[in-house]
């Protein structure tokens, strides 16, 4: 019988820790948190120095029982849960219902599920950390305390279920934000020039107008250009200015968690949550063969660049052997985390960087793969030398116009070679021009182009926007995502994060009555000061007080004075199919809908069509917008006869062809 119980949060985790520690050692998973605030209420003390008031979450309640059962006769008791505010909060309320059991309780951290990780962190077992603890407390009565007191507004002045939050209000803000300057956005029209250009019989090359007497051209009419152009065929065009430039490309930091969610949506179109879904299951464990299970990544949910000695020596040792000694630097490269960061994580890394993404592809899915690989490629990468590419800039006179074409040739790859994607140049695109030398014209070619729109936030966007401006942290990126999705402020088509009619009604009364509340800057600040919590440098019940007080005053006004969208029914010339009365537009907590006026003696409602006749042959439905666990898309008012659904509303108002299209996260 094992004489020890490991406790984490998941089955996956706890069947790769059991391998590595033996038969001494069992291991049981509490399926997350088991204790938090009541769901039904509040549940903090606010006059009596915001006491929480914690309970077992009732789905918990058997796990809870089968951790004590399991702990019973067993001499030592580990907690291992992940090496973050969380994880230790888990391991405190965990310790609090088992040390009546046991005294023999440890914490035990980790930043990666490998044998020698494993046993290196059970021969250090330490307390927990309170400053930790405090800090995700503070957070988590912070965000209640925020959440019980404007969500009920919300459900008295638009509509029953609508939520709002410190920080997803805030992330939600921007994305309506950007909407508007989308909206307000008028395009203007201007061209550009190219001439075409050759070097007696060579090849050959392109050159872009640059400079027009002096300056920056703007040439707004297809007149103007047409003007240049005809002035320009009766012009010597030539070489006035050569200029050669080495120039050094550095790799790019390994991964932290926004970094990761970034790229893992611009080169594999992952949503921030699928991103991190992944990265979990690669570092928790997956069987690699009959006997081996490891992690693959380290601890996905950091704000750290830094990597350990050991994992830069076996870096070192693989670069050398694969690409030769010209390939690994003669000084590493250091990497520069943020002021924020939690210096004592890594960065997200492979466990072992000699296990190559090839080596480990038939036991993952394909997602796992793709995942996988970004990382132990950007890691490996960030240990490599330098790029080294020539750079050759050539200003073409012609008249008063300058014209300049610009070539790059590869000197040296460095980390490079490990991108296929992005192969070197064999060989300069350009002929040898010298100084003064006369080019034959060819041709030049206008184009109309039109200035565009500040682009609409992706989950990548929006991670590295609420990244720059101190606003959430790593393991809130994608439930931030998540959930303003979820509560259909937002909708995401083409992976693009376009406000719902209801999400901007919601920020709009939100800005309104608490500009300070969803004030970007003031955010950021209170995350700066739940670090300084769990640094130890400040009272978790001070943080509270000090954001608490102005909140209040600013909370009972609003119930006053915010407008009641509720009571605003807008009349329509529909008649209700039940007792042939009006039907009005009214809010709810998925939008606009359509209810019978004579409500609630009619309780009769549907939802408000798109105007958009379905696609589907023989189908008189029109589209309407549904909801499911994944967000929202677009169906047919004769489901079930009729199961068109689609993500996206087409431009032109006309439904495409396809007969079902598929719906992703």
């Amino acid at each position: 019988m094992a004489k020890c119980l490991v406790i984490v949060e998941s089955p996956t985790k706890s069947k790769t820790i059991t391998k590595f520690l033996g038969k001494d050692f069992t291991a049981l998973s509490s399926m997350g948190h088991v204790v938090d605030l009541p769901k039904s209420e509040m549940g903090v003390d606010i006059e009596n120095g915001f006491k929480p008031r914690y309970v077992v979450i009732a789905k918990r309640r058997k796990i809870l029982s089968e951790l004590k059962n399991g702990a019973k006769g067993k001499s030592e008791i580990y907690l291992a849960m992940d090496p973050d505010r969380e994880g230790e909060a888990i391991a405190f309320h965990l310790k609090r219902r088992l040390e009546d059991i046991s005294p023999n309780i440890y914490r035990v951290k980790f930043h990666e599920i490998t044998e020698r990780a494993v046993k290196e962190a059970f021969k250090k077992p330490h307390e927990l950390d309170m400053n930790m603890v405090n800090a995700q407390q503070a957070r988590r009565i912070l965000d209640r305390v925020l959440g019980y007191s404007l969500s009920p507004l919300l459900w008295k002045k638009v509509g029953s279920g609508l939520s709002a939050g410190r920080v997803q209000s805030v992330a939600l803000r921007l994305i309506v934000e950007r909407e508007r300057k989308i909206k307000a956005f008028t395009a203007q029209e201007y061209w550009e020039l190219e001439a075409t250009l050759r070097k007696d019989d060579l090849k050959q090359f392109k050159a872009k107008l640059v400079f027009v007497d002096g300056k920056k051209p703007e040439m707004k009419t297809s007149e103007e250009v047409e003007g240049l152009k005809n002035g320009l065929k009766s012009e010597k065009f030539t070489v006035k200015k050569i200029k050669e430039t080495k120039k050094k490309r550095q790799p790019s930091a390994p991964y932290t968690t926004s970094k990761l969610q970034q790229d893992a949506f611009n080169k594999l179109r992952f949503s921030a949550s699928r991103t991190m879904k992944i990265a979990q299951e690669l570092y928790e464990g997956l069987e690699l063969g009959e006997k081996e299970a490891a992690g693959l990544i380290t601890y996905m949910r950091t704000d750290s660049v830094n990597i350990s000695k050991d994992a830069q020596a076996t870096a070192r040792d693989y670069i050398i052997n694969k690409f030769g000694k010209k390939y690994y630097p003669q000084v590493p490269h250091k990497y520069k985390s943020k002021k924020s960061a939690q210096e004592a994580h890594e960065a997200v890394r492979p466990t072992l960087p000699l296990r190559e993404p090839s080596n480990v592809k038939k036991h993952l899915s394909s997602n796992q793969f793709k995942l996988y690989e970004l990382i132990w490629n950007r890691f490996i990468s960030s240990q490599m030398e330098v790029a080294l590419n020539l750079t050759t800039s050539v200003d073409i006179e012609a008249g008063n116009c300058i014209f300049r074409t610009v070539d790059t040739k590869v000197l040296f790859d460095g980390f490079m070679i490990l991108y296929k994607q992005e192969e070197k140049k064999e060989g300069s695109s350009l002929p040898h021009l010298t100084l003064n030398e006369i080019l034959h014209l060819i041709g030049l070619e206008s184009s109309q182009h039109f200035t565009s729109p500040p682009p609409r936030y992706s989950d990548a966007s929006l991670v590295k926007a609420l990244e720059e401006k101190g606003i959430g942290r790593p393991s809130t990126y994608a439930p931030i995502i998540w959930t303003i999705i979820m509560r259909n402020y937002v909708r995401r088509e083409k992976g693009y994060l376009h406000p719902t009619e209801l999400g901007t009604v919601v920020i709009q009364l939100l800005v309104k009555h608490f500009p300070k509340i969803l004030d970007a800057k003031f955010t950021a600040y209170l995350e700066e000061e739940l670090d300084e919590v769990e640094e130890g440098k400040m009272n978790w019940v001070k943080v509270l007080q000090d954001f608490y007080a102005p909140f209040k005053i600013a909370h009972e006004k609003a119930v006053k004075d915010m407008a009641n969208l509720k009571k605003k029914d807008i009349p329509t010339d529909q008649i209700c199919e039940l007792c042939g009365k009006p039907m009005v537009i009214k809010w709810g907590r998925r939008g606009k809908f359509l209810s019978c006026s004579q409500f609630p003696k009619c309780k009769f409602s549907k939802s408000i069509t798109t105007g958009i006749k379905c696609p589907q042959q023989d189908c008189e439905g029109e589209l309407v917008e549904r909801r499911s666990r994944k967000g929202a898309f677009y169906g047919c008012t004769k489901f079930p006869k009729c199961r068109y659904i689609t993500n996206t509303l087409p431009e032109d108002g006309k439904a495409g062809d396809k007969p079902e299209e598929k719906i992703i996260d």
